[in-house]
């Protein structure tokens, strides 16, 4: 039998069984690829990690990303995990609190907070944002969500943003309308057509530098509902100060909650320059906690 070291963590909480599992394979030499999507399949979290040796001597490690459906080229939490792991396990070298972790869409920065080996808080950064066409069918997206557009909050367009991977972005009125959502995929599909397939963010504003979100994927990554999305959290920051949904400012401060519809609360932290409406230096943050160590057996 093949042996894997695993280690399961719950990301963006200082809590276990609170915030997104991820799980994370040590070393993932010697598996295919047909293997690590099994795999992911099997942990069925939003996204497993395979630890590889980098490509990029630049970097201190390589992750590869799988949700139980298909690969990502970039993903937040598995990010913010991944490097805990890496942190915990002696894997960077000694005192590291900075370095680049390679994914499939390249060098990704990583922060660590407090000791080296137990990092209390792990920041990644965010590339430059791009904002993709606005929906022009509101009816249709809100119809697509169970709501009407009255449920929507008006003059702010419904919209795709990217930083690496794109997700559409729908503002509700408040945290109930929030909590009332559930994605048609079909309705999408009507709505959106071929554009229908992204991730689908929901968020309320319920208060200066705060957001209260949901985000579902079931027609992209098998992934019905996502108790934190870092990749999202980024663009979501953008999105606001674009938009003036928060102020703009040096090292501006947003907290987005999500996943207390799920009963797994996650507290993703964003910080980002704002000036003009564009957003730069972007970054989010989290704590991590680890909840489960085991090992992988395969024929």
């Amino acid at each position: 039998m093949r042996q894997y070291a695993l280690v399961q963590v719950d990301v963006f909480t200082d809590r276990a069984l609170k915030g997104n599992p991820l799980a994370v394979v040590l070393d993932g030499r010697n598996l295919r690829d047909d293997e690590m999507q099994a795999i992911a399949l099997e942990m069925n979290h939003s996204e497993t990690t395979f630890i590889l040796p980098v490509t990029r001597p630049e970097c201190a490690a390589r992750a590869r990303i799988f949700t139980p459906r298909r690969e990502l080229p970039f993903a937040g939490h598995p990010t913010l995990g991944t490097a805990w792991v890496l942190a915990t396990r002696s894997l960077l070298p000694p005192g590291t609190t900075r370095f680049l972790l390679e994914e499939n869409i390249g060098p990704v920065p990583v922060e660590l907070e407090g000791d080296p080996t137990r990092p209390s808080f792990v920041w990644m950064h965010h590339g430059e944002p791009t904002f993709g066409d606005e929906v022009s069918d509101r009816v249709g997206m809100a119809k697509a969500l169970g709501l009407t557009e009255a449920h929507l909050v008006p003059k702010v367009p419904i919209q795709s943003v990217s930083t690496g991977n794109p997700f559409m972005f729908v503002p509700l009125r408040n945290a109930a309308t929030v909590d009332r959502a559930a994605l048609d995929v079909a309705a999408l599909r009507d709505c959106l057509g071929d554009g229908g397939g992204l991730g689908i963010f929901v968020f309320a504003t319920p208060g200066p530098g705060k957001v209260y979100s949901r985000m579902f994927a079931p027609h992209t990554s098998g992934i019905p509902e996502d108790p934190a999305t870092g990749s999202a959290s980024g663009p979501l920051g953008a999105y606001l100060v674009r938009y003036g949904l928060v102020a703009a400012g040096a090292d501006v401060k947003i907290l987005s909650e999500q996943g207390v519809k799920m009963g797994r609360a996650s507290h993703v932290h964003i910080r980002l320059d704002a000036a003009g409406g564009l957003a730069t230096n972007i970054r989010v943050g989290g704590g991590v906690v680890e909840v489960l160590v085991g090992e992988l057996r395969l024929p």
